[in-house]
């Protein structure tokens, strides 16, 4: 696996007990790069709003910080995000006491903001294979979009995972990927026939060696699995707009985001009768009730199907001949 530059590193400068506590999230307690990242955006937004306010980190107070909330909510921003800043901001708090550098906690007892449990949306089967044949060509790039598509369909993985993977990540003879999950969490993802036949035709001439330069610009691109055009390694942002634009080719791209092909993985598995630990253990969950959000995907499914198409369900079937 390729290592990610470490976010601590870039960005607004922070008060130094707020980059020490950042430091020590990422390298003590091995959080993902994303979250540092995010919880690096939540204290700028949390330090700049303190400076109007003519205060700083010590000397804040709890007024101070229901006033930071409250501006966050009137700017829009939604509960999931405005709760993951108290926690960046609470957790700073503890940081600072647990280090001997005050012992005043602003955030003590301040409600959590409730986040309503939003169900992941899939697209159906029918929908996957449209955007899988919308990479059906025989060039470098359609082979390379064809065994992301695959992959992150076959195997549920994320999209920061599918960049993240290495060429020496894939098993020989055993059909098994290693993936790196958040966390630096690895696991062993199976690969089902058609991911595999992708990946093979990527990996084979007129594929991946059609995108290779003559001199890797970076150290680690040459292990890359998936690359650009330029012969790098393919970012995030990259494989999102490459996902992107091939929903749109096929009228999905209102519907298609960066996880929907993680998040249909898991309902059409569960759908068809798999084991939630199962799915648990190919998506990487570090709890079964994370992986049990997907099966009320289903039963919504299900309800909704059962409302549109029995006679006596008092749904829309009973609607629609009230209307006739």
């Amino acid at each position: 696996m390729t290592a990610v530059a470490d976010p601590v590193e870039s960005g607004p400068a922070l008060d130094a007990s707020a980059e020490d506590y950042l430091t020590w999230l990422s390298v003590e307690r091995g959080r993902a790069t994303n979250t540092i990242s995010a919880y690096r955006r939540d204290l700028v937004g949390y330090e700049e709003f303190l400076r109007s306010s003519g205060l700083e980190v010590a000397d804040a107070t709890r007024q101070a910080v229901e006033r930071h909330m409250a501006a966050m909510a009137r700017a829009g921003i939604g509960a999931g995000s405005r709760a993951r800043a108290l926690t960046a901001i609470r957790g700073l708090y503890r940081f600072r006491s647990e280090e001997g550098l005050g012992d005043s906690d602003p955030t003590l007892d301040l409600p959590v903001p409730r986040v309503g449990q939003r169900l992941p949306k899939a697209i159906s089967e029918e929908e996957v294979l449209k955007l899988l044949d919308s990479a059906g060509g025989t060039g470098p790039r359609d082979l390379r979009d064809r065994a992301m598509l695959e992959l992150l369909y076959g195997t549920g993985m994320r999209v920061g995972e599918l960049v993240g993977l290495s060429l020496g990540d894939i098993g020989s003879d055993s059909g098994l990927i290693r993936v790196l999950g958040k966390g630096h969490k690895e696991r062993l993802v199976p690969l089902g026939r058609f991911a595999a036949q992708s990946l093979e035709h990527w990996l084979d001439q007129g594929g991946r060696p059609e995108l290779v330069p003559r001199r890797w610009a970076r150290k680690g691109d040459s292990e890359a699995l998936f690359i650009n055009a330029r012969g790098g390694r393919l970012t995030r942002q990259g494989a999102w707009e490459v996902i992107a634009l091939r929903a749109r080719s096929v009228g999905l791209g209102d519907k298609v985001h960066p996880h929907v092909l993680r998040h249909s993985c898991a309902t059409h598995m569960l759908a068809r009768g798999a084991d939630v630990r199962v799915v648990q253990e190919l998506l990487g969950h570090a709890s079964v009730s994370t992986t049990q959000v997907y099966t009320k995907v289903t039963v919504e499914h299900l309800r909704g199907a059962y409302e549109a198409a029995h006679p006596r369900s008092g749904g829309r079937a009973k609607r629609r001949r009230a209307e006739k």
